[in-house]
């Protein structure tokens, strides 16, 4: 099996995880502060996977048209965030997405240093972990209206595997850092439901990544409230290695809680 890296990607959510707890017993304490889990899950719909690896040499295929979904598919999203003088949000975000695949090959398709032939059957994995520490700042606190804008750091952890039956297979890893842009809108109702909008995104040069929820946190106690809504992850690159963009749609179902 061909890989790209000798790091060990499995150790990325260990590592994010201990680095989120040490955060949590270490921050400052600060006045007016808060912490908030965000966790959530949901039903997801690729609206298309198109890949060729190497870029120019590489046969172009997509998970989506040629292959079908292998199994099913649970994502889960966990968000730890830190709030102080209602304005300032400090958040720590762990989202792995790993799908699935299998199909018969409907042209040769070369990808990485191995070629399959048309007609094999084959067994193709899409993963596209994400690891985010972001900072938000609201500009803009009046009535129902929340306004806030901020900045997202992000770490790539993706990966795209072929193999057939006889054991042939091929692997193209993928780890790096992202900077993007994040943007929050908030109304909230009397009753303290909120609707919002929600994204990190980048877009220019050669790859964007972009996503977006929006939906609503309805109180079910105090210090419970229940997720519902829509989230879009897009993105890809277009460089000499890679050329994968990605779209995925979620129907979300969430629980958030303030500690």
């Amino acid at each position: 099996m061909g890989t790209n890296t000798a790091y060990s990607h499995s150790n990325l959510p260990i590592i994010f995880g201990v680095a989120l707890a040490f955060l949590a017993l270490t921050f400052p304490h600060i006045a007016h502060a808060q912490w908030t889990i965000d966790a959530e899950t949901g039903v997801p719909f690729t609206g298309y996977n198109d890949i060729r690896i190497p870029n120019e040499t590489g046969t172009l295929f997509s998970f989506k048209e040629d292959f079908s979904v292998a199994g099913s598919i649970v994502p889960i999203r966990l968000r730890i965030g830190y709030s102080w003088n209602d304005r300032n949000h400090l958040f720590g975000l762990i989202a792995p997405l790993f799908i699935n695949y299998e199909g018969t090959a409907p042209r040769d398709i070369a990808f990485q240093q191995t070629v399959f032939d048309r007609g094999e059957e084959l067994a193709g994995f899409y993963q596209f972990n994400s690891y985010r520490l972001t900072y938000r700042r609201d500009v803009y606190v009046e009535g129902p209206w929340r306004l806030g804008i901020g900045f997202t750091a992000k770490v790539r952890d993706a990966s795209v595997q072929l193999d057939n039956e006889a054991g042939k297979a091929d692997r193209k890893d993928d780890l790096g850092f992202v900077p993007l842009l994040h943007l929050y809108g908030e109304y909230a109702l009397d009753n303290n439901v909120r609707f919002y909008l929600e994204g990190d995104g980048l877009a220019g040069g050669p790859g964007r990544a972009v996503d977006v929820f929006l939906g609503s946190r309805i109180p079910v106690t105090q210090k419970t409230e229940i997720k519902l809504g829509y989230r879009m992850l897009e993105g890809g690159a277009n460089v000499e290695d890679v050329y994968n963009f990605t779209l995925v749609h979620f129907a979300v179902l969430g629980l958030f809680l303030t500690l």
